[in-house]
């Protein structure tokens, strides 16, 4: 059966977001838009439906979930023990895209499920009118991963993924295309100190406004062993990834990324593969090649743009795509954290 559909992108409709509230409540799933990308939502106090979220992506159970709350005393209901420093996190920067992760309360409370079985469970402040108001019309946390079968790129609009999505969810919340494009900032304070597990749009540069010391995670631009344990989603498993064969490209010159980005070409083209290039705009009048798409101009357009460009590239019969890549500091940091798992970590800095 098809879930029912919500267009919510002009205005809210106040009697649709309570429909999919009232699914929520029955244990159904319910994929809505946050500021980030979208999410596949489920009762985060129901053991059944959290479970069904893990049926319909297909995604792996040491896998945690992040919960979205709509205000202060949610959080407490599930968490122990907020630190000052997490506090005025939750002040400068909720509802936004960071998450953070918190001792949890007992599994009565946060199904392991939840959590991957650990002790911990990250929860965060959409800012996203649609989120906030469903969540509110539900009356309880929603734990909710990214929009998309597992290992594939993030869904930030509707129309990428309400072909894989529309018969594994209840109820579809329509708001267009999303503002930011990549997934929240996870981050774990331990004492004083702030440790940034997944990337976004919150930078190491902002937390150090917060909290002098800041530590970004050696998974972050690292690969992660099949045994290890993590706190956050996105880290362990192949991520964000189209079916197509991917490379990353960087150097902080230029001209020798653009020329070995055109070198690749070559030798790919001589052994007679399709190339696609997804480049800078400024740049794509370099590349050597027929079919090249433009990523954006800025950091924040890339982070806009990549997910949905991800998925366009396995609709179109390209063999091989080379992606330019950007300095690894600020939001460039997030971008080249989902581009190098994108690509598989076949990567090249020169």
């Amino acid at each position: 059966m098809k879930a029912k559909y919500s267009n919510q992108k002009e205005k809210l409709n106040i009697k649709e977001i309570e429909e999919a509230a009232e699914e929520i409540k029955k244990g159904n799933l319910v994929l809505f838009p946050t500021e980030t990308v979208y999410g596949i939502g489920a009762n985060a106090l129901d053991e059944k439906a959290v479970k069904r979220i893990f049926e319909a992506k297909g995604r792996a159970g040491d896998n945690p979930l992040i919960v979205h709350v709509s205000n202060i005393k949610m959080v407490e209901e599930i968490v122990k023990d907020i630190s000052d420093v997490e506090r005025k996190l939750i002040n400068k920067f909720w509802p936004g895209p960071l998450t953070i992760i918190f001792n949890r309360k007992s599994k009565e409370v946060i199904p392991n499920v939840v959590t991957a079985n650990l002790d911990t469970v990250g929860v965060r402040m959409p800012n996203n009118e649609i989120a906030i108001e469903l969540i509110e019309k539900a009356k309880v946390p929603i734990a909710a991963p990214s929009a998309n079968i597992s290992g594939k790129p993030s869904g930030t609009n509707i129309e990428d993924i309400i072909e894989e999505l529309q018969d594994k969810v209840d109820y579809i919340l329509d708001g267009g295309f999303t503002d930011i494009g990549l997934e929240s900032t996870v981050i774990r304070v331990i004492g004083d100190e702030i440790n940034i597990l997944r990337p976004g749009k919150i930078t190491k540069e902002e937390l150090e406004e917060v909290v002098n010391d800041v530590k970004v995670d050696s998974h972050v631009l690292g690969k992660v062993g099949k045994d290890d344990v993590v706190a956050s989603p996105g880290m362990k498993y192949r991520h964000y990834a189209p079916t197509t064969s991917c490379m990353m490209i960087y150097s902080n010159d230029e001209n020798k990324m653009i020329s070995r980005i055109n070198e690749e070409i070559k030798e790919l083209e001589q052994q007679g593969k399709k190339v696609l290039v997804l480049g800078k705009k400024e740049h794509l009048d370099k590349y050597i090649v027929d079919n090249k798409w433009n990523m954006g101009s800025d950091l924040n357009e890339i982070a806009k743009n990549i997910f949905m460009l991800l998925r366009k590239v396995d609709k179109e019969d390209f063999d091989f795509v080379i992606i330019e890549g950007v300095e690894s500091k600020g939001l460039g940091l997030a971008i080249t954290n989902r581009l190098i798992r994108a690509c598989a970590y076949n990567y090249i800095i020169v």
